[in-house]
């Protein structure tokens, strides 16, 4: 059998959402297509292993049953989307693929419960009224009726397929939602490039406590082992958190453990009335954050804020401490994107940062291009802690002329990923890119972790030959005069 190509999968998928624009915001309709994608895919895939079943048990369908309800997710009769496909003309469309979409949850309910209660597709206030809404959803299920759109496991022979197209997808969506985006998407380089630099290991938990739409998380996990890890996660926005749980399963994810609720205010990866901790942490929190909860900091019951509560206004160290406090002790690494501020800001801050750093905890930091992220034009930068550190200096490495200009933003190369990673390997100082500092020199810059005052990327300018200069000036007049002089003498033939 032929299989599908990725792009042709990816680019019907992208068209499917023509439905929607002009009509909703691509923050609310990436909701509905992706929600599609996941009916789709699960559709498919009970189907192919239904036929594969019925052909090896000569179409016993006693024995089918049997084996289809020990896969890793049931499809109730006539929930999948061929049978809302023949049913897309019916004028209650929209409350038969909720209806379809509640049972599927309620027969899965460990490992889907609740991830479809932010869509409906049955709501006049996002898909207008019955006529409009009934011909959107027609539109829309025909689209994803094309052939093209083939996501049994026999068509696309590769299994990483259907997570492939989420993930094209969640990216095409932030480039399109504004500074909504950085709340559920972190740039896939730069998500691979915290993977690399994390290096974890089969066998390690991982845990991202600002997880969006869990692609971070992903990344990280497969850099490990396809399969031999778990999985942790807490993300605040219900709808995000859903899809977050969604892309776990499309991406074979079975090991994971996704909470919803607000991770500084309401921690819900808890154990014994205890933080649990993890191998991993990593985040990609949002910047800045005003409001974060520093009156519930106060009294936290996790004392994760003994090194200093963080100012109201700015939640950069209140997600920073977290991470380090739920990463285990001896042996737990952290890896964490940050705006410019955390590193040099004083008051609060800078006492935190300062404690930070006298308890040997600061491995790495990272300057990154500008205009990297979705929602913000602003340089970020990486942390890296490491509570398994066996030396007391930080490297300081300047990446952020190292970028490929895009339509819409710059973006990080393989190349420029390996460098970075290879530099952060060696871990020795490399001319105008990197600086391995001491803690005296830290100490020296009053714990300051600005990237200028470490490494110098100050480039000589050229020696200016003067003479040279001149005479090619005098050159140029000289030229200048003759044309003005076959100018003049052109105007008096013409009589001006």
């Amino acid at each position: 059998m032929k299989t599908i190509d990725q792009s042709q999968i990816n680019d019907v998928a992208w068209r499917a959402c023509d439905t929607f624009r002009g009509v909703l915001d691509p923050a609310d309709y990436k909701n509905y297509i992706l929600v599609m994608v996941f009916l789709k895919y699960i559709s498919d895939v009970w189907s192919d292993h239904r036929d594969q079943y019925l052909k090896e048990y000569r179409g016993d369908v006693l024995r089918v049953n049997r084996r289809l309800s020990r896969e890793r997710f049931q499809l109730p009769e006539g929930c999948d989307f061929a049978s809302l496909y023949a049913c897309r003309t019916q004028p209650d469309i929209g409350e038969r693929i909720d209806m379809a979409l509640g049972e599927i949850e309620e027969a899965n309910k460990e490992k889907l419960e609740g991830v479809f209660r932010e869509v409906s597709f049955n709501s006049e206030t996002k898909l207008g009224q019955t006529k409009e809404r009934n011909a959107r959803l027609k539109h829309l299920l025909e689209d994803f009726n094309d052939e093209r759109l083939d996501l049994r496991p026999s068509a696309v022979g590769d299994e990483d397929v259907i997570g492939n197209v989420y993930e094209y997808l969640l990216e095409r969506f932030a480039s399109d939602a504004g500074k909504k985006a950085g709340e559920f998407y972190t740039p896939g380089q730069v998500s691979t490039l915290l993977a690399r630099l994390l290096a974890p290991k089969k066998g390690d938990t991982i845990c991202d406590p600002a997880c969006g739409s869990g692609s971070l998380l992903i990344k990280v996990g497969r850099q490990a082992d396809k399969r031999d890890f778990a999985l942790f996660g807490q993300e605040s926005n219900g709808t995000t958190h859903a899809l977050c749980r969604m892309n776990m399963f499309l991406h074979g994810m079975d090991s994971f453990r996704i909470e919803w609720g607000d991770t500084l205010r309401h921690p819900r990866l808890v154990e014994h009335d205890q933080l649990m901790k993890f191998d991993i942490v990593v985040a990609n929190p949002p910047f800045s954050l005003e409001k974060w909860g520093v009156e519930e900091a106060e009294a936290d019951p996790f004392h994760r804020y003994h090194r200093g509560l963080p100012p109201k206004s700015k939640g950069d160290y209140a997600f920073i401490s977290h991470m380090i406090e739920i990463a285990r002790e001896g042996t737990g690494r952290v890896g964490v994107v940050v705006p410019h501020g955390v590193l040099f800001r004083g008051g609060a801050e800078g006492k935190i940062r300062q404690r930070l750093i006298e308890e040997n905890l600061l491995e790495a930091v990272i300057g990154l291009p500008a205009n990297l992220f979705f929602g913000t034009g602003i340089p970020a930068a990486i942390l890296l802690f490491n509570k398994g550190k066996a030396h007391g200096d930080v490297l300081f490495i300047d990446a952020s002329r190292a970028f490929e200009s895009a339509k819409n933003q710059n973006v990080l190369t393989d190349t420029h990923v390996d460098t970075i990673v290879r530099t952060y390997r060696a871990f020795q100082t490399v001319a105008k890119y990197a600086y391995r500092a001491t803690p005296q020199e830290l100490a020296d810059n009053a714990y300051n972790l600005n990237i200028p005052r470490y490494v110098d990327t100050f480039e000589e300018e050229a020696e200016i030959d003067l003479m040279a200069v001149k005479k090619e000036i005098d050159g140029l007049e000289q030229q200048l005069a003759t044309v003005r002089a076959k100018m003049d003498g052109y105007l008096k033939e013409l009589g001006l």
